[in-house]
């Protein structure tokens, strides 16, 4: 193989991590599969622990927002949003590495959080409502990935209808004096497609964070 880069090591890392999960990644698993001794792994990682940094590094720099980009704060914001929620989507090892680094630790990260307190900062919001405001969208973007209606990935076509069938029949034998909007709703509650509940999701977001920084203008004004 070519020479061996933090990137590379990094790269094959999350593999590891989304095919077996974080537990099953070690230095010594990571070098066997790149064909290399762990003493050169630890020229670049030291222990796992830099590798799981490494590793959040390379899973955020896909999403990190680009300089000198002119478009509305709300535009590059929903850019973030998005790029989080699709990172998080394609590797399921990332949301276990972003909960066990330092984000501080993360350069991309830190590319990230400073660009994010900056469109807060542009859309009117004060210092301390910036801070929560980028907390906030990030655990918004965490539930928006992580909700069940993407649980369904690894069934078949015929194996989704025959789960949330059996779900809409449970919500339809509701007693609909009780319950009469389950019961009405039982079919949407079931199904939907994943891409509309994505963008539903970040429109729900982004919606309040826009209303709320018109009303903080408006204030001002």
């Amino acid at each position: 193989m070519g020479k061996l880069t933090a990137q590379a090591i990094a790269e094959r890392a999350v593999e590891i991590g989304d095919a077996e999960g974080i537990d099953a990644l070690t230095i010594r698993r990571l070098a066997t599969d790149l064909g290399v001794t762990p003493m050169a792994l630890y020229w670049h990682y030291k222990n796992k622990e830099r590798l799981l940094v490494g590793m959040a590094d390379h899973l955020v720099s896909g999403f990190a927002l680009k300089p000198a980009d002119e478009r509305p704060w709300q535009e590059r914001l929903r850019d973030l949003t998005e790029g989080l929620i699709r990172t998080l989507r394609a590797h399921p090892c990332a949301r276990q590495v972003l909960d066990q680094i330092d984000p501080s630790e993360v350069p991309s990260f830190l590319v990230v959080w400073d660009g994010t307190l900056g469109l807060a900062k542009e859309a009117g919001f004060d210092a301390d409502e910036s801070c929560l405001l980028a907390k906030y969208l990030l655990n918004s973007a965490v539930a928006i990935a992580d909700a069940p209606v993407h649980h369904l990935a690894g069934h078949t076509d015929e194996e989704v209808a025959q789960i949330r069938r059996a779900k809409r029949l449970g919500l339809e034998s509701l007693d609909p004096q009780r319950y009469p909007h389950l019961v009405e709703m039982a079919g949407p509650l079931t199904g939907g497609s994943a891409t509309t509940y994505d963008t539903f999701g970040v429109d729900l977001v982004l919606a309040g964070i826009e209303a709320l920084a018109a009303r903080r203008r408006g204030g001002a004004g």
